[in-house]
């Protein structure tokens, strides 16, 4: 059972996953610091100094009304945090925008290597005489010794 195992996770497949799921993760991280530190501050500047990961909306103000998502975890309030579902939103379209160039550029290199090679013209004809093959450029038949 050990050496299916090993048999298993050497194989190429797993180990290429493997390498895709670490990549995945630090990627994500990216991601999100580029959505959180670079472009959700200029976009909410532009929105009227707008924190999107603060934005929420208060489903039971009978014990307060939070200024922060932090403050209404504080005191147990039920809320709706829209605000990071938006920067989440936007997490997903650059991840998604990734890697859909990415895989258009695999999909562009895959077509270059299968695209088939270019087709020779022939390099052989019939002899009208006697139906054998020659080269194009014959002046003489080799087979029946025709003038062509």
């Amino acid at each position: 059972m050990l050496k299916e195992f090993r048999e298993f996770v050497a194989r190429g497949n797993v180990i290429d996953l493997a390498v895709g799921v670490i990549m995945g993760a630090a990627f994500g991280r990216i991601v999100t610091t580029l959505v959180e530190g670079v472009i959700m501050p200029p976009l909410g500047l532009l929105l009227g100094r707008t924190d999107f990961s603060g934005l929420l909306f208060v489903l039971d103000s009978t014990k307060g009304i939070p200024m922060s998502l932090a403050e209404a975890k504080e005191k147990g309030i039920p809320v709706i945090a829209y605000g990071q579902f938006i920067n989440d939103i936007v997490s997903f379209l650059i991840v998604a925008f990734a890697v859909f160039l990415l895989v258009r550029q695999v999909n562009r290199i895959k077509t270059a290597f299968e695209r088939p090679a270019a087709v020779a013209g022939p390099t052989t004809r019939a002899c009208p005489f006697c139906a054998m093959l020659i080269p194009i450029a014959a002046k003489r038949c080799p087979h029946c010794t025709s003038q062509l």
